[in-house]
C-alpha cells in the first residue's frame, strides 16, 4: 500500500484539469520586476507555485500547486505566460511534453498499413510532433521528463489495446524505415548538393525513377538543373519524387501541396497514392482541404490551442473528418473546439447582363513577350466595384505577369495598349522582409491611417491575429506570420484596385479560411475590386465573383480569357485539367470527384465539371 503522501499526489494528479505554459522566447526574469510571483496569491500563501529569481532564464509555474486566477497572464508585462483550463478527461491522455510548462500533445494519430492517414489542424498543434513520434524519430515520454522518463516495456503497455500498440512493435521490433518529405522545402539546398538527375539516381531504390519524374512533371530541363537552382514548385516535387523512388515502411508527407498548382498538386496526390501496398504506412499532413479529401482515406483531426497543448481525435472517414474540422465540433467527445463553424456557401453570381449593366473599368487586349520563349496573350476584360476575379491557371502560364501589366510594374507589347490609370496595391508572391524594425513599426509607417481606423481594425487586422506578433522583428517572423502581414498592408492602402498573387501560401487551414472572409468582406465593404492569384481550389471557389482562366502551354505560349462567370470559367478550367467537382451538402465545400468513379463519369459525359448547387 502506498504512504498516504503519494496517494495524496496522485490524486491532485489526477484532478490536474488545467496546464501553465511559459514562453521561453518572451520570458526574460532580469528585464522585469518578477510581476509574475509578486502577484500570485499562492505564494502568498507561502506555497511555491511560481518559482523566478533574476538570476533565472524562466519562469517555472507549478501546475499541481495552480488556482487558474490568470493574475499572473495579465501582470506579466511580456505577456510571456499562459495558462489553460483542459478538458478533465484528457488528464490521463498526454502522449509527450517537452518539459515543464510547455506544449503538451494528447493521443496520437492512429497509421492503418495500406491506406493513407490524413491530418488536418491548425499551425503549432502537434502534427509534426506526432510526425515525429510515429517515424520513430521522438519517443513519447507520456509527459513525463528527466529521471521519471517512461522506457519502451511502459510506453507499449500505455498503449495496449489499441493499433497503435501493433504499430510502435513493429517499428522496435522489425526496425521499420520511416522516409518523411519536410514542410520547408525552401531548406533543402542548405542540406544537398548536386543536380537533380544525380540526387534521385542515388536513391532510386525501386527503380521507378522514369515513372515519377513523368508523373510529376520533372523534365529534362528540370533534372539537369542544380538543386539551389530550382524555384519553390519544382523543389517541392523533387522532395515528393525523392520520397516516392526509396523503399521505406513508412512514408511521411508534410505539406505536400505548397507552391504547387491545382494540377500539380493532384498529381502528387498520384504519385503518392502510387505507394499504397498492403504492409506500408502512408501519412500526410495537408493545408489545402480539397487535395486531402482527394487524397486520403481516413482523416484525424488535432484541436486546442496552438503552442500550449493539441488533442488528436479518433480516426473518422474523409468527408466526416473534414467536416468535423471545419463545423469545430468533435461529436464523438460531445466538444466544441472553435466557436463558428466555416460554411462555404457561395452567393449567387450576376448574370453576363447584369455585369455589363455595371461594369466601370475595362483593360485592352494585351501582349507581352518575357525572353524569346514564352508569349502571353490577354483577351480584353471589364471589371466593376465590390467584384473580387481569381485568376487560375498552371504555373509558368502568365497570371503574375498579368497581375504586374495590370500594376504598371510591367508595360504590354504593343506601345499603343492605352491601360486604365488606376490606384493601385500590390501583395506580392514572394515575400521577402526587408524591413529594419518590429510588426507594429512597418504597419505604423506604411498604413498608419487604416491601422489606425477602429473599422478596419475589426474587419482586418483582429481576424488575422496579429496582436501577439506586433513587437516582434518583421526578419524574424515565419512564412504564416510574414503572409497575414503582407494581406494588411496590401488591404491598408487606398486604392482602385487590389492584386493578390496566392494569399494562402504558408497559412494554415483555419488561417485561410479566415483570410478568405476578412478578403471578401473587405471587397463587398469598400466597393473596390481585387484580382487574386489562388491555387487552393476551396479559398477561390469561396472569393470568386468571376474568374478569368489561362490556357496554353506553361512558359511557352498562354491565352488569358476574358473574365466570365463563376460556372462558365470553372467548368473551361476544370475541363482543361480533366477533373470534377461536386458540393458537399452539410457546408457546400467542393470535392473532388476520384478519377474515373460513377459521379466523375456521370457530370463528364453531361458536361458539368463544376456544380454550384448539388
Amino acid at each position: 500500500m502506498p504512504p498516504p503522501n503519494m496517494k495524496r499526489d496522485q490524486e491532485s494528479q489526477d484532478s490536474l484539469t488545467r496546464i501553465a505554459i511559459v514562453n521561453a522566447d518572451k520570458c526574460k526574469p532580469k528585464r522585469c520586476r518578477l510581476e509574475c510571483k509578486k502577484s500570485c496569491p499562492v505564494v502568498r500563501m507561502g506555497k511555491l507555485c511560481i518559482e523566478v529569481s533574476t538570476n533565472d532564464k524562466l519562469s517555472k509555474i507549478s501546475e499541481e500547486l495552480c488556482i487558474g486566477c490568470g493574475i499572473c497572464v495579465k501582470k506579466c508585462p511580456l505577456e510571456a505566460i499562459n495558462i489553460i483550463n483542459l478538458p478533465s478527461n484528457l488528464n490521463s491522455q498526454t502522449t509527450h511534453r517537452y518539459g515543464p510548462n510547455t506544449f503538451k500533445l494528447h493521443r496520437l494519430p492512429t497509421p492503418r498499413p495500406g491506406e493513407v492517414l490524413g491530418l488536418v489542424g491548425t499551425n503549432g498543434i502537434g502534427k509534426s510532433t506526432a510526425l515525429k513520434i510515429l517515424a520513430g524519430k521522438l519517443k513519447p515520454n507520456l509527459g513525463r521528463f528527466g529521471s521519471d522518463m517512461p522506457d519502451w516495456q511502459e510506453i507499449l503497455v500505455y498503449f495496449r489495446g489499441s493499433e497503435l500498440q501493433n504499430y510502435f512493435t513493429r517499428i522496435l521490433e522489425d526496425d521499420l524505415k520511416a522516409i518523411i518529405k519536410p514542410q520547408y522545402v525552401d531548406q533543402i539546398p542548405k542540406a544537398v548538393s548536386g543536380t537533380v538527375d544525380s540526387l534521385i539516381d542515388k536513391k532510386n531504390e525501386r527503380k521507378n525513377k522514369e515513372e515519377i519524374c513523368q508523373i510529376l512533371d520533372l523534365t529534362e530541363a528540370v533534372l539537369s538543373r542544380d538543386v539551389t537552382e530550382l524555384s519553390g514548385g519544382e523543389l517541392q516535387r523533387f522532395a515528393i519524387g525523392m520520397v516516392c523512388i526509396q523503399n521505406g515502411d513508412i512514408f511521411m508527407f508534410d505539406e505536400p501541396s505548397s507552391y504547387l498548382d491545382v494540377k500539380q498538386r493532384l498529381n502528387a496526390a498520384l504519385a503518392i497514392r502510387g505507394l499504397i501496398q498492403s504492409n506500408k504506412y502512408i501519412i500526410v499532413v495537408e493545408h489545402d482541404l480539397s487535395v486531402l479529401d482527394y487524397l486520403s482515406d481516413f482523416i484525424c483531426c488535432l484541436y486546442g490551442v496552438p503552442g500550449a497543448y493539441g488533442v488528436v481525435t479518433m480516426p473518422f472517414s474523409v468527408r466526416e473528418g473534414i467536416n468535423i474540422f471545419l463545423d469545430g465540433f468533435v461529436p464523438t467527445e460531445n466538444l466544441r473546439f472553435r466557436e463558428a463553424s466555416l460554411v462555404f456557401k457561395v452567393a449567387e453570381t450576376a448574370s453576363d447582363e447584369e455585369i455589363k449593366r455595371m461594369c466601370r473599368y475595362e483593360y485592352p487586349k494585351m501582349v507581352k513577350r518575357m525572353g524569346d520563349s514564352f508569349i502571353l496573350k490577354v483577351e480584353p476584360g471589364t471589371f466593376t466595384d465590390s467584384e473580387i476575379i481569381v485568376l487560375l491557371g498552371e504555373n509558368g502560364t502568365g497570371k503574375t505577369t498579368f497581375i504586374r501589366m495590370l500594376a504598371g510594374n510591367l508595360k504590354p507589347d504593343d506601345s499603343e495598349t492605352e491601360m486604365p490609370t488606376l490606384n493601385i496595391s500590390y501583395k506580392p508572391q514572394k515575400i521577402s522582409p526587408k524591413f529594419p524594425g518590429t510588426v507594429r513599426q512597418l504597419l505604423y509607417e506604411k498604413i498608419r491611417d487604416f491601422f489606425n481606423h477602429p473599422h478596419f481594425q475589426g474587419e482586418v487586422v483582429k481576424p488575422l491575429s496579429i496582436d501577439n506578433i506586433l513587437d516582434q522583428e518583421v526578419k524574424n517572423l515565419s512564412g504564416g506570420e510574414l503572409q497575414r502581414v503582407a494581406l494588411i498592408l496590401c488591404l491598408g492602402k487606398p486604392a482602385d484596385v487590389y492584386l493578390i498573387d496566392e494569399p494562402s501560401a504558408y497559412l494554415d487551414s483555419e488561417q485561410r479560411l479566415v483570410a478568405a472572409k476578412v478578403i471578401k468582406r473587405f471587397f463587398l465593404h469598400s466597393k473596390k475590386t481585387g484580382f487574386i492569384v489562388e491555387h487552393d481550389f476551396i479559398m477561390a471557389t469561396y472569393l470568386a465573383d468571376r474568374v478569368i482562366v489561362f490556357e496554353g502551354i506553361p512558359s511557352v505560349d498562354t491565352v488569358a480569357t476574358s473574365p466570365q462567370t463563376l460556372l462558365a470559367g470553372m467548368n473551361r478550367f476544370l475541363q482543361l485539367l480533366n477533373i470534377t467537382f461536386r458540393r458537399d451538402p452539410n457546408n457546400f465545400r467542393p470535392r473532388i470527384n476520384k478519377l474515373n468513379s460513377v459521379k466523375d463519369t456521370e457530370q463528364k459525359k453531361g458536361g458539368n465539371y463544376f456544380f454550384l448547387e448539388d
